[in-house]
Order: C-alpha cells, then sequence, then structure tokens
C-alpha cells in the first residue's frame, strides 16, 4: 500500500499525505508547501509517508 501512497505523493502530494495521515497538521502542512512549490510537497509527502 506505501508504494501506491508513494506514486500519488509524487502527482498530487496533498492527497498521499491525506491517505496515510487524515486532516491533520501534515495534511495542511504539506498543502501549503504544494501551493508555494510543487518539489517541496513532494518532498514533504514522501517524506511522512515513508518515515514509519
Amino acid at each position: 500500500m506505501d508504494i501506491l501512497r508513494v506514486i500519488i505523493a509524487i502527482f498530487i502530494p496533498p492527497l498521499g499525505v491525506f491517505l496515510q495521515v487524515g486532516l491533520g497538521k501534515h495534511f495542511w502542512t504539506n498543502l501549503i508547501l504544494t501551493f508555494l512549490g510543487y518539489i517541496p510537497g513532494i518532498v514533504h509527502a514522501l517524506w511522512v509517508i515513508l518515515r514509519d
């Protein structure tokens, strides 16, 4: 399942984070990072998904 989340995180970072942790602080942080720059959103999403 993590591989699917990683693929989703590359294309739609906030969705990948949402699937991992729900509507918490990481989701909103990722949404802001994605709006500010696509690459920071991807990096944060991958960090959230792969940290466990």
